[in-house]
């Protein structure tokens, strides 16, 4: 019943179940619990093969799913010949109290029932008998946690290991990439590797790479993980082994498990969940006692970190969720609460995100990634919009350029199908693309781009409006970084009297134009013109945004550049330092601006030294 040369991986796990057995003379029981397929039942048969020979009082194997009584009796009168009286008011004491315990049968006992189902029933019929050591599988968290075995999914050594036992070395390194990206899509549960395995073993012509596309199209239906092997110790494939856990769950239960089947297979913070879900659906309460029920069957795990705890569901459990979230009667709320919540942590993305939003919100963006690509239709109006570009601006804090012109050709897409070319959000995404080509100096990409969104503006919104005061301020960066300084200062002059005259001479997006206008001139050598417009920035940015804000940085990084090209090394010195003690904690040190800034500073460092 059980394939002994292909146990692999749970060395360690032997252990523990000696360990837990024979803590000491008493009578112990211990329980090996985790998810459905993970090897339960597979331990405790390698554990009483591997260590019958130290129960001499024999090996007792009982189904948890049976009624436990009968079971017993029949072993005691088919194994140790006892003529148990039919008419005994408790056979299973008569049976433990009779149990041989002189000649060969004198020693200890081992006792295993397997997948148990209801431990408050079972709990009475165990023997109280200090000979005996019981051994229970289940998916339920019963006993305290000093009694039971947690078992986890095999490492991707283990995984890769127990494949190619099955499929044959030759076969897996002919393919080794192909074979380590199958192990993960099953999630290293035993289970799926065995299934996978016995499947690509009993088609030798049949590719990793083929049979991997089959289980993408097919998920869960896929034949690879429904049909068992007859060496197989388990007789159910993964979404029937699931099923066993699902039944008994409460509709509040299954709700949650619905919701979880939205995220994608990796860490959720519960504040998300609780978002999504909404009182209307769940309440705190409810929410809950159906997040208790999932941990207590190990359909969702919890995992310690520095930030809180995190929650995760196994892959092959989430795509089981997902097809249960079509059964539920209010599958498209729960979508719709999905979708609305990564939304608004997408809103809280800064242009650029700084150190912090990128360790608050990194952990959301495959989550957000699964918005914008599955679920964008269950949000209305602009909303569509934020997943890409608040995606957009992560990626482009971490330079990943790719990523990001992605996200915003995936945002103006979206603005142009559900608001029209003319509308002031699809000149938004325009004005951002056009950013991301700037920033990678792809200029010629970028200018018709900035072209575009600026006639749309001014059109839409007219020429005093403050987005139009952007959208020239943009396009002036862009001829300014070209060396088109004469068609530049007319937009940014432009620009910056929009801003005075509608948001005032104290806004941030004020001191914003002035630091541009100011950069321009020193781009063309007007120092003396340049200096007050950067000290007017930097006083406005103290003032209104405060000392540690990344643009008051910026600002103390133009003036020290620009003492450092007029030979006044000693203020730039300073002003260069104060900037890093902002952009280190702020946007950490492996950000650009901070290295850059960082190179200025050896590079003032240097100057000064040389002229003493």
């Amino acid at each position: 019943m059980s394939n002994v040369s292909l146990f692999v991986g749970r060395a360690d796990d032997l252990q523990a179940v000696e360990d837990l057995l024979t803590q000491n003379s008493r009578v112990n029981i211990a329980a090996a619990v985790g998810m459905g397929g993970v090897g339960k039942t597979e331990l405790a048969w390698q554990y009483a093969r591997r260590r019958g020979d130290a129960f001499a009082g024999g090996v007792c194997w009982l189904r948890g799913v049976e009624p436990i009584a009968p079971q017993i009796v029949s072993f005691a009168r088919d194994y140790l010949n006892l003529e148990v009286p039919e008419q005994s008011e408790d056979p299973v004491a008569w049976c433990v109290q009779r149990w041989p315990k002189e000649g060969e049968r004198n020693g200890p006992v081992l006792m295993v029932v397997d997948d148990v189902q209801d431990y408050g029933a079972l709990k009475p019929l165990l023997p109280n008998d200090g000979r005996f050591r019981v051994l229970l599988t289940t998916r339920q968290a019963i006993l305290t946690e000093g009694q039971r075995l947690a078992l986890a999914v095999l490492v991707p050594e283990a995984a890769l290991e127990l494949l190619t036992g099955l499929v044959g070395t030759a076969r897996i390194e002919a393919a080794l990439a192909d074979a380590k990206a199958l192990c993960e899509w099953v999630g290293r549960l035993p289970l799926g590797v065995e299934l996978v395995g016995w499947y690509l073993a009993q088609r030798p012509d049949l590719t990793i790479a083929t049979l991997l596309e089959r289980l993408e199209g097919k998920r869960l239906d896929a034949k690879a993980l429904v049909d068992t092997h007859p060496e197989m110790t388990a007789t159910l494939g993964v979404a029937a082994a699931f099923e066993v856990s699902w039944e008994p769950l409460t509709a509040e239960a299954k709700m949650l498990a619905g919701l979880l089947g939205l995220f994608v297979a990796a860490p959720v913070d519960w504040d998300w969940v609780r978002q999504a879900c909404g009182q209307d659906v769940l309440d705190e309460e409810a929410l809950e006692d159906a997040q208790a029920e999932l941990l207590r069957v190990n359909l969702l795990q919890r995992q310690a970190a520095k930030n809180g705890p995190r929650y995760q569901v196994h892959p092959l459990v989430r795509e089981f969720f997902a097809v249960k979230l079509a059964e539920l009667s209010n599958a498209e709320a729960l979508q719709r609460g999905f979708a609305q919540a990564m939304t608004e942590i997408a809103k809280e993305i800064p242009q650029p995100a700084t150190l912090a939003v990128q360790k608050r919100v990194g952990e959301a963006v495959p989550h957000m990634e699964e918005v914008t690509l599955r679920w964008a239709e269950r949000l209305e109006g602009i909303d569509k919009l934020w997943c890409s570009g608040g995606l957009a601006r992560f990626y482009e804090s971490l330079n990943q350029w790719g990523e990001a012109e992605r996200c915003w050709k995936r945002s103006l897409t979206i603005s142009r199908e559900q608001l029209g070319d003319r509308h002031p959000h699809t000149a938004s995404s325009l004005n951002n693309l056009a950013g991301l080509y700037r920033s990678q100096g792809r200029y010629s990409e970028a200018e018709p781009l900035y072209v575009q969104a600026l006639e749309i503006w001014q059109t839409e919104l007219g020429d005093r409006h403050p987005d139009t005061a952007t959208s020239l301020n943009n396009l002036a960066g862009l001829y300014r970084l070209q060396g088109r300084y004469s068609e530049a200062e007319p937009l940014y002059v432009q620009a910056l009297e929009i801003w005075q005259t509608e948001l005032g001479d104290r806004h941030p997006d004020t001191a914003s134009s002035l630091n541009n206008l100011a950069a321009l001139y020193k781009s063309q050598g007007r120092y003396g013109e340049a200096e007050p417009l950067y000290v007017q920035a930097l006083e406005i940015r103290q003032t209104e945004l405060g000392d540690r804000h990344p643009d008051t940085a910026s600002s103390l990084f133009n003036l020290a550049a620009l003492y450092y090209q007029t030979q006044r090394h000693q203020q730039a010195l300073a002003y260069i330092q104060q900037a890093l003690d902002i952009y280190v904690p702020v946007l950490g040190s492996e950000n650009p601006t901070t290295q850059n800034a960082q190179s200025w500073l050896v590079g003032i460092q240097q100057a000064i030294d040389q002229s003493t």
